[in-house]
């Protein structure tokens, strides 16, 4: 008798970093639920890698929920849960836009929030599980220039660290990946930034391997690239310094 197929969520799964996740988990053999808001792209996507598209605003609470609903109906055990949704938001936090700077904190923190309750049971009746959720180099660097992101994925990032140890005892595990300068069609780098930061510049392709990673060797934490841990410890050692730095306008995260 053939093995059960596992089954994957994987959020923003209609293009960018997303879709690059779902190709590779479907061909290490997952099953892939794609959720995300455009419709069309979703549903060929799905169609492509042999998976499911369920259309949802993973910021809307009450639709996360209805989702999961029908997803456990179908697939009560689930043995990955990929928080990717997210969007951008370049700007700061006096010249900004309320509507958006709330907006960038209900998909990027309290989206993956939303998503883990909702299909949390799922994730205990196919345990040993796995949570990925995609947060940023951002969330553990600040710059003035994208604060409201960057405050995202910092909730993000705490929120992860914080249900690891919630959930390693319930058999889940939980994992973070916080990429860089990624080129995607929601935040296209080699537009905004001058040519000479072009080779830093990852592919969603290298988030997805960094997935995989995470999965194949129980990796708590990756950056990709690796070297963007270098600003993390600097903000802990040298927190005067990144903050003199930022305040110039000499750095600058992804947004």
């Amino acid at each position: 008798m053939a093995a059960e197929q596992r089954i994957a969520v994987v959020t923003g799964g209609s293009s960018g970093i997303g879709e690059a996740i779902a190709r590779a988990l479907a061909k290490r053999g997952w099953r892939c639920v794609l959720l995300a808001r455009r419709e069309e792209l979703l549903r060929k996507l799905a169609e492509e890698i042999g998976g499911e598209a369920e259309v949802c605003d993973v910021g809307d609470r009450g639709a996360v929920d209805r989702v999961a609903a029908s997803v456990l109906e179908r697939h009560p055990g689930i043995g990955l849960l990929v928080n990717n949704a997210g969007i951008p938001a370049r700007t700061g936090f006096i010249d900004g836009d309320p509507e958006r700077i709330e907006l960038v904190t209900r998909v990027n923190y309290l989206g993956g929030v939303w998503c883990l309750r909702a299909f949390l049971p799922g994730l205990l009746a196919g345990t040993p599980s796995h949570v990925v959720n995609i947060a940023s180099a951002a969330g553990t660097v600040t710059a003035g220039t994208s604060g409201p992101y960057a405050a995202s994925k910092h909730a993000q990032v705490s929120f992860s660290r914080a249900v690891a140890a919630e959930l390693h005892p319930r058999g889940v595990r939980v994992h973070l990946v916080m990429p860089g300068f990624v080129e995607t069609e929601g935040f296209p780098q080699r537009a905004v930034f001058p040519r000479i930061v072009h080779p830093v510049i990852a592919e969603p392709e290298d988030v997805a391997d960094a997935v995989l990673k995470a999965l194949d060797h129980n990796r708590r934490e990756i950056f990709v690239p690796w070297y963007y841990r270098l600003g993390a410890v600097a903000q802990a050692l040298f927190p005067g310094a990144v903050a003199r730095s930022a305040a110039s306008g000499r750095l600058r995260k992804p947004a």
